[in-house]
C-alpha cells in the first residue's frame, strides 16, 4: 500500500508547474481562491470549501521559491502554477488509500483493499483532476472519508458515536464542495433505511425477504443496532451544521448575499445553464454516456512542433471493465434473491453497499437538465471500480487456474493501458501519430 501511495504521489507532482496558464476550470477556482487572499468580492456557483483549500495552498505555496517561468498574474496576483496546484496533488495522492481502506473495512481482506487501491491509482481521470486547481478530487475524497468512518463506526464498540460524528463532518465537507456530494450521504441513508427496516418489519413475508436480502450478516448488519438519536445527530444534524458553518467566512468576505440568497442565486445559475448539447458546451455529455466514456473533456491543448494535450478521461480498459462489473454485480444480486442457497462470490453486503452507493451517485443525474460533464461520474465510478476489484480478487483467490490467469491478465492489461494513455494525463509531448493513437474516436477529441 505504501508503494501505491508513493507511485500516486510521484505521478501527481511530476512537472506539476508546467503549462504556465490556467487550465480548464482553474479560470474559476484558482481565481476565486486568490480572491479570498486579496479580499476581492465575487460570486461563485458552488459552495466555498474547495476554494478555501486552494487558497490555503496558494498562501503556503507562495512562501517557497518558484521558477520565474512558472509565475503568472492570471489569478489576479503574481502566483506560481505550483502554488495553486500542489495541495490538490497531495490530497489526490491519498485517494487510492481511502478506497483501499473502504474495501478492507467491508471484507477484512487485504488483497481486496490492495487491488482496489491499485486500480484507482491506475486511472487517468483521478490523476488529471489531482494535478490542477479543481474541486472534484476534494468532493470524492471527503465523500469517501464519510463512508469510511461510517463503516469504522459500525464495528466500533467504544467509539461508535465519535466515529459517526466524524463521518457526518466529512459528509458536510463533501456537500460544501458541490451539492452533488449529497450522493454519498444518500447511499448511506439507503443502507441505514434497509437495515433499520428489519427492526420494525411486522409483516412475515417482508421479514423473510429482508433477511434474505441482507445475508450473510456481517458489518452492515450493525446498522440495526445504531440508535436513532445517534443517527439523527451525527448523520443529519452534523452535516447540516458543518455545511452551514463553512459558509461563514465566504459570507463575511462577500456580504452582497445572505445565506439564503446565495443559495437561491446558485440554484438559478445552474437552472440557466442549457442542456446537454454542443451548442451549450462542446464537451457536454448526458449521464447515460458516462458508462462508456463517450465524451471525455480536453482540459488543455497546444500544438507547435509537438502536441501537448491533457484529457480528463479514465483509463479506457479499466473504465469499460468497471461498467461491465457493476452490471454483472446487479444481475448476480438479483439472481441471488430467487435462489435458496447463498454463496460468497458476491456477498449480499458488498452488493448492497456498492449498488446503493453507485445508484445514489448516478441516478439523480437523470433529472438534471443543465449541461453535465464526464467528471460528474467520478463518485459513481469509484464504486464501479470497487465492483471490478472484488471480481478480480475472487478470481485470484480461486482454485481454478483459468480464473487465476483471468485475474492476472486483467490487471496486466489495465497497467498497459494506463502506460499507453499516460501522456495525455500528464501532458507529455506527442507527435500527430502518437496523439491519434491515444484519441482513437472522433468523439474523444
Amino acid at each position: 500500500m505504501t508503494g501505491i501511495f508513493i507511485f500516486s504521489l510521484l505521478l501527481r507532482f511530476w512537472k506539476l508547474g508546467q503549462f504556465n496558464t490556467l487550465v480548464f476550470d482553474e479560470v474559476y477556482y484558482a481565481k476565486f481562491a486568490n480572491n479570498y487572499l486579496t479580499g476581492t468580492h465575487f460570486f461563485q456557483s458552488h459552495p466555498p470549501l474547495s476554494q478555501y483549500l486552494i487558497a490555503f495552498g496558494i498562501w503556503l505555496g507562495s512562501h517557497f521559491p518558484a521558477s520565474p517561468d512558472t509565475i503568472n498574474t492570471l489569478t489576479g496576483s503574481a502566483r506560481s502554477t505550483w502554488s495553486y496546484r500542489w495541495l490538490n496533488a497531495f490530497s489526490g495522492s491519498f485517494l487510492p488509500l481511502i478506497v483501499g481502506a473502504i474495501a478492507y473495512q467491508l471484507t477484512s481482506r487485504r488483497s481486496y483493499g490492495l487491488i482496489a487501491a491499485l486500480l484507482v491509482a491506475l486511472d487517468g481521470l483521478f490523476l488529471v483532476e489531482s494535478r490542477y486547481a479543481l474541486n472534484n478530487i476534494y468532493l470524492v475524497s471527503f465523500g469517501l472519508l464519510g463512508q469510511l468512518f461510517f463503516l469504522l463506526a459500525l464495528e466500533s464498540k467504544n467509539h461508535q458515536f465519535r466515529l459517526l460524528i466524524f463521518s457526518g463532518i466529512f459528509f458536510g465537507c463533501c456537500v460544501s464542495i458541490k451539492w452533488n456530494g449529497l450522493g454519498f450521504i444518500l447511499g448511506t441513508y439507503l443502507i441505514l433505511a434497509l437495515y433499520q427496516l428489519k427492526n420494525f418489519s411486522q409483516i412475515p413475508h417482508l421479514s423473510v425477504f429482508l433477511n434474505k436480502l441482507t445475508q450473510p450478516a456481517k458489518i452492515l448488519n450493525h446498522c440495526q443496532s445504531l440508535k436513532f438519536k445517534n443517527i439523527l445527530i451525527s448523520l443529519v444534524l452534523i452535516p447540516i451544521v458543518t455545511y452551514t458553518l463553512l459558509w461563514i467566512p465566504h459570507l463575511i468576505m462577500n456580504p452582497q448575499y445572505n445565506f439564503w440568497e446565495v443559495h437561491r442565486e446558485i440554484y438559478l445559475f445552474h437552472r440557466k445553464i442549457g442542456g446537454n448539447s454542443p451548442e451549450v458546451h462542446r464537451y457536454c455529455s448526458p449521464w447515460y454516456t458516462w458508462l462508456i466514456m463517450w465524451r471525455p473533456v480536453a482540459y488543455f491543448y497546444e500544438k507547435n512542433e509537438v502536441i501537448y494535450d491533457v484529457h480528463a478521461m479514465g483509463n479506457p480498459l479499466l473504465w469499460w471493465m468497471s461498467s461491465v462489473a457493476i452490471f454483472i454485480l446487479l444481475i448476480l444480486f438479483l439472481t441471488k434473491l430467487f435462489q435458496s442457497k447463498q454463496d460468497d462470490w458476491y456477498p449480499s453486503e458488498i452488493s448492497l453497499y456498492l449498488l446503493f452507493n453507485y445508484t445514489a451517485n448516478l441516478l439523480p443525474w437523470i433529472k438534471v437538465s443543465r449541461c453535465t460533464f464526464l467528471y460528474h461520474y467520478m463518485a459513481a465510478y469509484l464504486f464501479a471500480i470497487l465492483a471490478l476489484a472484488w471480481m478480480i480478487n475472487q478470481w485470484l483467490r480461486s482454485q481454478m487456474l483459468l480464473e487465476k490467469i483471468t485475474g492476472i491478465v486483467m490487471i496486466v492489461v489495465i497497467i498497459v493501458a494506463f502506460i499507453h494513455w499516460l501522456p495525455i494525463y500528464l501532458g507529455l509531448p506527442l507527435s500527430d501519430l502518437d496523439f491519434k493513437l491515444r484519441l482513437l474516436f472522433r468523439n474523444w477529441i
